[in-house]
């Protein structure tokens, strides 16, 4: 079965440490970061991880240790057997969002062959084209002077 574990922490550099104990302490995917400025203008982030119930449990509760001596951990919770709605309007909604974010930094196909396109062009124009001192030198014996 699938769960989500949450871990909150006030701070980046809280949730970036949170979330790096818990990958290493269990076999569990992060699905997102979210960050959200309070009210106070407190920077909450909120790490979502997900896994089977017994590597999500491990991972948030090392996540949350690490998170504690490094700032503020909010709360942390392990939702087990996530309901089907959860699942589909959660995790599929960060999933899908992970799928597109690493589409959108792979170059795309026609763009990969314009550049490539350009290279060759530049690479005939820089071998066909003489030096200024070399186009003279060929005028020159051309007229015989």
């Amino acid at each position: 079965m699938i769960a989500l574990g949450l871990i909150e922490s006030v701070g980046f550099s809280t949730a970036i440490s949170a979330a790096d104990a818990a990958v290493k302490a269990a076999d569990v995917e992060i699905l997102g970061i979210e960050k959200v400025i309070g009210v106070d203008g407190y920077v909450s982030v909120t790490v979502h991880l997900s896994g089977d119930v017994a590597a999500v449990t491990s991972a948030v509760e090392a996540g949350t240790h690490a998170g504690e001596s490094v700032g503020n951990i909010v709360s942390s919770h392990v939702i087990p057997r996530t309901h089907a709605n959860v699942k589909e309007t959660l995790i599929d909604k960060y999933m899908s969002t992970e799928e597109a974010n690493q589409k959108s930094k792979q170059p795309h196909e026609s763009t990969t062959k314009k550049t490539d396109n350009q290279r060759a062009e530049n690479s005939k124009k820089s071998t066909n084209t003489k030096p200024k001192d070399q186009e003279n030198e060929t005028v020159k014996n051309e007229n015989g002077k």
